[in-house]
């Protein structure tokens, strides 16, 4: 059996405030070009199709473009909804969708989904486990026990487990934080908080390859045999340095092990880092590659100004900058800018007091700034 397998499409992303649209079609386009050349049995998109559970009207038609070209290549192709979709919304339609081979799994169901691919020794059966929220797994299920995404995933696993087949090929295609994919990135919205959203590795047991959607760094959880294919593209600064990729992912029989290949789209613009004194990015901005989305990290001492404006000249796409000497806060406490953004506020007048006037505040102080940002926080929250 050869799948595909892709995930984190987020349709319709913006960055910093740039549609991606034009730069998503790009590397469909390579995944299209892909299918066509390798003739894999399955193409799986592991959830987060669109960025938002109502995404804009360009999106839904890329969705389409592609989705209908995918299966023009012969393969069966199956999506599975993520966090950042709507299920029903995703879904519409899967039926009559389903006897052209596109097979879209949006809620959760009554019973298990899957679709059988493959012929041969290699041949098996993928099967569809969407975004796992507990609450509405404990409404179709009718166990009110299940607590946390690990026991609601868990409960849905052993459903399927069941009444699968240990004598051919099985692929589990899911959405979920897998203990151990612990290399995340600031553009993957938490799916809950407080560690609930946490899925043991052990819950995927007995499947010959877990195609894994959620977290945007391709790689592996425990063992080959578990994995994220990471985000279509680069959504954040954070993902710079990133190497995107799709999986192609061969299985020879039931118990082989699988062997992963990535391999890396096309991108129209990369998303890169640039670090110096902001006439030295300005004057000595390499010819090639300016169209890139470039974020900028200013040395200077002093503040520029236009900074981002005078990175546009040389870089048109550049999204932002930063100044590392404004990591640190004046005054004697040398406190870093992210160390400032935990204190509280009664803590930061406190110590910006002191910086000011050399000395702390009196409780009256205290007091009157106490009763000001209260009233103010009041009415923030009737705005």
């Amino acid at each position: 059996m050869r799948i595909i397998h892709t995930a984190d499409w987020h349709l319709g992303r913006l960055f910093y405030g740039a549609r991606l649209t034009d730069d998503q079609a790009h590397t469909l386009d390579g995944l299209v070009a892909l299918a066509t050349e390798v003739r894999p049995d399955a193409i799986v998109v592991a959830g987060d199709v669109y960025d938002r559970a109502v995404p804009p009207p360009e999106a839904v038609a890329l969705l389409d473009e592609t989705l209908w070209r995918l299966v023009e290549t012969g393969a069966a192709v199956v999506v599975i909804a993520g966090n950042h979709d709507n299920a029903e919304r995703l879904g519409f339609g899967a039926r009559l969708l389903a006897r052209s081979n596109l097979h879209v799994v949006g809620p959760i169901g009554a019973e298990p989904v899957s679709v059988a691919v493959g012929e041969g020794a290699g041949a098996g059966r993928v099967w569809a486990l969407p975004y796992a929220d507990p609450a509405v797994v404990r409404a179709v299920l009718g166990d009110d026990t299940l607590r946390g995404h690990d026991e609601a995933t868990a409960a849905l696993v052993d459903r399927i487990r069941s009444v699968m087949s240990p004598a051919e090929c099985n692929v589990l295609v899911g959405h979920a934080f897998v203990t151990g994919g612990i290399v995340t990135e600031d553009s993957e919205r938490p799916l809950t908080v407080g560690g609930s959203a946490e899925v043991g590795l052990r819950r995927f047991e007995g499947f010959d390859y877990v195609a894994l959607g959620h977290l945007h760094r391709p790689q592996h959880v425990g063992s080959a045999r578990v994995r994220y294919a990471g985000s279509l593209l680069k959504y954040s600064i954070a993902e710079a340095g990133h190497l995107k990729s799709v999986s192609v992912v061969e299985l020879d029989g039931p118990g082989a092990e699988p062997r992963v290949e990535q391999v890396a789209l096309p991108v129209r613009r990369d998303v890169r880092v640039v670090r110096g004194r902001l006439r030295a990015l300005v004057e000595g901005a390499p010819v090639e590659n300016r169209s890139d989305y470039v974020f900028a990290e200013l040395e200077d001492e002093a503040p520029q100004f236009d900074a981002l404006g005078e990175l546009r000249r040389v870089y048109p796409n550049a999204v932002g900058f930063r100044r590392l000497a404004a990591e640190v806060v004046a005054g004697p406490t040398g406190l870093r800018a992210s160390e400032v953004a935990r204190q509280d506020a009664a803590s930061l007048f406190a110590g910006f007091f002191e910086h000011v006037t050399g000395g702390p505040p009196t409780a009256e102080q205290r007091d009157v700034f106490a009763r000001i940002a209260d009233g103010r926080q009041a009415a923030s929250r009737e705005e």
